[in-house]
């Protein structure tokens, strides 16, 4: 039986994540994840495949507050209530050529980010009124939404898929890896390497998750998370036994939706899964 080994959210795209032991289920996946973007000033979103450094703003929650870090600035608090959501400051942001409605956050969260990054940027958060509806080619009949993710609510990585890179990195006389380069919101244990790939659906009494298209993996797995430098692995390796003809690149992990339990269940650390597999 699968079990929920690590918990993962990343309340802003492409910075440091947060390990958790349990987080509220949204329709939109995790709590607070992707809940916030960093963009440049046309509007355009910015990720660590063309900034790395934005691997070293480290995020943390504290009460009612996300608190965000970054080597040679002072810490910053947001938070995130009480924010004002007046239609006058709704603004249009692009993540993969689709309009998304946002709002930025303060001229200080601006100004740090933008020192950061030495570039004009804004942090923007997700109009929480604004439906981003993922692919239906891969979702189906069941509409399902996300906020700043890449497509999906959900990124699914099993420990066994990570050890058989690993085993292979070894093998090669390569470091091995950690899970946070792939930057999964659960890690399961218990089902043979790579063997996401054939799981229909992961669910316990109060939630289920449906694995809907496999994830293929860009050059962020290549940055080192702690360091920002970017090497040329995992991809030398994914692409020697992973490459998926259909998606045209090396995959690692099952991207999914919130089929069953969003604004009601607590994904934990130690839940149990019931697996639907596709033998085909």
């Amino acid at each position: 039986m699968p079990v929920v080994s690590d918990l993962f959210i990343y309340p802003i795209k492409s910075c440091a994540g947060i390990r958790v032991q349990s987080a509220d289920l949204w329709e939109t996946g995790l709590f607070l994840d992707r809940l916030w973007m960093v963009v440049d000033d046309a509007g355009r979103f910015i990720s660590q495949r063309t900034l790395p450094r934005l691997a070293l703003v480290e995020t943390s929650l504290k009460f009612e507050s996300l608190l965000v870090k970054a080597p040679g600035m002072l810490r910053l608090d947001i938070p995130i209530g009480g924010f004002d959501y007046s239609k006058s400051r709704r603004l249009n942001v692009e993540v993969w050529g689709q309009q998304v409605a946002a709002f930025p956050e303060n001229d200080l969260v601006s100004t740090w980010f933008s020192r950061f990054l030495d570039r004009p940027v804004r942090l923007v958060r997700i109009d929480p009124d604004f439906r981003r509806v993922c692919d239906p080619a891969w979702t189906g009949a069941q509409e399902s939404i996300t906020q700043f993710a890449d497509g999906f609510p959900l990124l699914i990585v099993s420990k066994g898929s990570l050890d058989e890179l690993n085993r292979r990195l070894g093998a090669a006389g390569k470091a091995a890896l950690p899970m946070e380069r792939f930057r999964p919101n659960l890690v399961i244990d218990g089902v043979d390497p790579n063997g996401e790939d054939h799981l229909i659906s992961l669910s316990t009494d109060a939630y289920e998750f449906r694995l809907v298209k496999p994830c293929v993996r860009c050059v962020i797995p290549c940055t080192d998370q702690r360091t920002a430098e970017v090497g040329t692995e995992p991809t030398d390796t994914l692409v020697a036994y992973r490459y998926n003809q259909r998606m045209d690149g090396p995959t690692f992990g099952m991207n999914a939706i919130v089929a069953r339990g969003s604004d009601e269940a607590v994904v934990k650390v130690g839940d149990e899964l019931r697996a639907e597999i596709d033998f085909a």
